[in-house]
């Protein structure tokens, strides 16, 4: 069975790359019928934030990427650590090191100046004399001093690294006792079952480290796939700026989660030509080991024209739901079908969608200047009279309606319908564009068409 996993750590919110991470571990646990669990690694407890581990927990919500079996947390796993410590130095696979802070940082600095690697030089590998007094060790795992360590990559192939040129002896517990990261890491992994690892490739260093720990302990690696970064359209690290920001900030910015991870799983992976696919076509398809070697590129016009397809391709029922948390309450309008019918071709977010919906149901306070300069030169006020006139005096109730008394107004004044149609959209909005002008009148009725018509004939009569 495949059991996969997702680590993140509580230091900081979810962002774009951790997320396509726990999407890959996701499908690939659940084509396979596995697992897919969720570990929060807080041994950082000077920079944890239960702020940062509480957004993590509601971005898997909102995206529905369920984890099987409870949240393992691993502060709340010191005593197994430290059983696998005290095991590795009851086998003498891992020592104590009363090296100081003073000595380390005299090594690290001569090493500098002989333009050599900084490491740590074995000095208490095999100590055998008295520990010097007033120095907390630290505990040292024995590295190999030589050969190879080759880590067996689903993306990227065997990759070989050199023990002498990456490791020394190193950390696995500090003075006050506290585990370290690659240590811990494999001992959860091994203990919780994770037997593929998906991961961003800049975790790939660490991967020797770990493969000591596994190999100190005896136990079988699991497979491992690293994931290449995301990058801007330049090449650069993604920041802020391109994108990688709080998850969270995609939905208040409108995204749905069918979008966002459907975009995701592109970044870096792909199925032929296609471009949209459905959790369960994701399910089906999905290989880590057809990720792509290179890096991949962040694109917001893609993330926006995926997500305007989702918009497109939703009923107005869930819209209406929603629309509820961008400050919309559509439930009761009669016409609230038009109304999103004719937006979906529009918005690119749930946001935009919401902002358009306000512009079309609020009386515009203001107006366009350049939009009133384009749209009331000539002679218009006549026409929207006209127009107000047979609106006063009919029932109409479609956008078909509508346009039939525009229609009229043209054909008895013999002009263009640009004639009518650019001003009476000033009049309704308040400024150019937007959806179909008798799509507008018929969601906000007659007596409001009428309002805001006499509303703009009055302001332009006062300019």
């Amino acid at each position: 069975m495949v059991v996969t996993r997702f680590a993140p750590s509580p230091t900081g919110y979810l962002h774009i790359g951790g997320l396509r991470t726990a999407l890959f571990s996701y499908l690939w646990a659940k084509k396979n019928g596995g697992k897919f669990v969720l570990r929060i690694e807080d041994t950082d407890k000077a920079r944890n934030s239960e702020e940062a581990t509480q957004a993590i927990l509601k971005a898997f919500e909102w995206l529905g990427l369920e984890h099987d079996g409870e949240i393992t947390y691993q502060s709340q796993r010191d005593a197994i650590y430290a059983k696998y410590i005290k095991q590795l130095l009851d086998e003498g696979k891992a020592y104590k090191c009363y090296m100081s802070k003073e000595e380390l940082t005299e090594l690290r600095e001569t090493q500098m100046l002989n333009k050599e690697r900084t490491k740590y030089n074995g000095k208490y590998r095999d100590f055998k004399g008295i520990p010097p007094e007033g120095i907390e060790p630290v505990i040292r795992i024995k590295a190999p001093l030589s050969g190879e360590i080759l880590v067996k990559d689903g993306v990227k192939g065997a990759v070989s690294f050199q023990a002498q040129d990456i490791l020394d002896d190193f950390v696995i517990a500090r003075a006050d006792g506290a585990a370290t990261y690659n240590f811990v890491v494999a001992i959860d992994d091994h203990l919780m079952g994770i037997n593929e690892v998906i991961r961003g490739d800049d975790h790939l260093s660490n991967t020797p480290k770990q493969i000591v720990v596994y190999d100190a302990l005896g136990w079988d690696l699991p497979k491992f796939y690293h994931v290449p970064m995301i990058h801007n359209s330049a090449g650069k690290k993604l920041s802020k700026r391109d994108g990688a920001t709080d998850v969270m900030a995609y939905k208040e910015m409108g995204y749905t989660p069918e979008a966002l991870l459907n975009f995701l799983v592109r970044l870096g992976w792909s199925h032929g030509d296609q471009e949209i696919f459905s959790m369960e076509e994701m399910q089906e398809l999905f290989n880590p080991k057809d990720i792509n070697k290179s890096a991949s590129i962040y694109s917001t016009d893609k993330l926006d024209w995926l997500n305007a397809h989702y918009i497109k391709n939703t009923s107005n029922e869930i819209l209406v739901e929603l629309l509820v948390g961008y400050g919309l309450t559509l439930t009761s309008h009669d016409k609230k079908e038009v109304l999103l019918d004719a937006l979906k071709e529009r918005a690119k977010t749930l946001k935009e969608m919401a902002e358009l919906v306000k512009e079309i149901l609020v009386t515009p306070e203001s107006y366009d200047e350049k939009a009133v300069k384009k749209a009331f030169k000539g002679k218009p006020i006549p026409i929207l009279n006209a127009f107000g006139a047979k609106l006063a005096a009919g029932e109409p109730h479609l956008p078909s309606d509508y346009h039939a008394l525009m229609e009229e107004v043209v054909s008895e004044m013999k002009i263009g319908f640009g004639k009518i149609g650019m001003p009476l959209r000033v009049a309704l909005l308040g400024k150019m564009g937007g959806p179909n002008i008798d799509v507008i009148m018929a969601v906000i009725g007659k007596e409001e068409t009428m309002l805001r018509i006499a509303k703009a004939i009055a302001t332009k009569e006062n300019l």
